[in-house]
């Protein structure tokens, strides 16, 4: 008599034990080190709390204080500047660089050595690094102007509107994540779709516009989500070269995060750090639906 085989979806149902059994661990660590301090971030963003009494509850006083802070409502204003400048100019910097090193021209791989060196050093370095390019009495920058125009004085990191601009040239160049996520993704597109195209006599422009660009549509959105993300939490950068100055001209909600700490007033770090969460998820969702992220680029 022949055996009667079980149907697949039985035989997938026996193995889920074993599958919830293996992610357990995972979800384990994700709860504890991930949603449990969420939800206190969350619920002591309402309270009063010094980080040694227990938390009072205040209601939505840390939020008004953010919304109606002078400093908060320029970093915000500035998040929503450098949001700008990383989705166009940073990402589309490395996405430029990407293509490029696409085509191999001749000394790519030197090239790619370069440009990937500055990157493997610490935000915190690179700060330190630019406060001397900038500065007005030794700085290379200010130095190389002055050959041109020798009576040109200016303290970037502590004029306005300067400071802003030199804070963004601090990172605006340095897309090798950008780049290396586009590049994987080009390189991984089918020579016989670039074979086809040419045989149909597309040009190079129109190879990269209507194939290349379009197949790389997943890369170029996680791109600019890891790159606006980046500016959310950006924090070194700023404090160790303005501190948020002149003023308050270059200050970020991390900054503003980090100084509530220091002032041990807990609770209304934890409602800027959710105001950095929520911005983080609109982007997220932003981001998924423009470039439908969750489809297959050759869809």
């Amino acid at each position: 008599m022949a055996k009667v085989k079980q149907p697949y979806g039985k035989v997938e149902k026996q193995y889920f034990k074993w599958i919830y059994l293996f992610l357990l661990p995972t979800v384990v660590v994700f709860a504890l080190f991930y949603v449990q301090p969420i939800w206190t971030m969350l619920w002591t963003s309402f309270t009063k709390w010094d980080g040694f009494n227990a938390p009072s509850f205040n209601g939505v006083s840390n939020y008004v204080r953010v919304f109606t802070n002078s400093a908060a409502a320029i970093s915000l204003k500035n998040l929503l500047y450098w949001s700008i400048i990383a989705m166009t100019l940073h990402v589309g910097f490395g996405v430029l660089v990407a293509f490029v090193l696409y085509h191999h021209p001749k000394g790519w791989k030197f090239c790619r050595a370069v440009f990937m060196i500055p990157n493997v050093i610490s935000a915190a370095a690179w700060a330190l690094i630019y406060r001397f390019i900038f500065d007005d009495n030794v700085g290379l920058l200010n130095g190389a102007i002055r050959k041109i125009f020798p009576n040109f004085h200016v303290q970037w990191f502590y004029t306005s509107p300067a400071a802003f601009w030199a804070v963004t040239f601090t990172w605006l160049f340095y897309a090798v994540i950008v780049t290396l996520v586009v590049l994987q993704d080009l390189m991984a597109i089918p020579t016989e779709l670039d074979e086809a195209a040419h045989l149909d006599g597309c040009t190079g422009w129109q190879l990269t516009r209507y194939i290349h660009l379009p197949l790389c549509r997943n890369a170029v959105g996680t791109a600019i989500l890891c790159s606006i993300t980046s500016r959310i939490s950006m924090y070194e950068c700023i404090a160790l070269t303005t501190a948020g100055g002149p003023g308050d001209d270059t200050m970020s909600l991390s900054v503003l995060l980090v100084r509530a700490i220091t002032d041990y007033n807990y609770g209304y770090a934890n409602a800027i750090g959710v105001i950095m969460f929520i911005f983080g998820l609109i982007i997220l969702a932003v981001i998924n639906k423009v470039f439908r992220m969750g489809e297959s680029s050759l869809g």
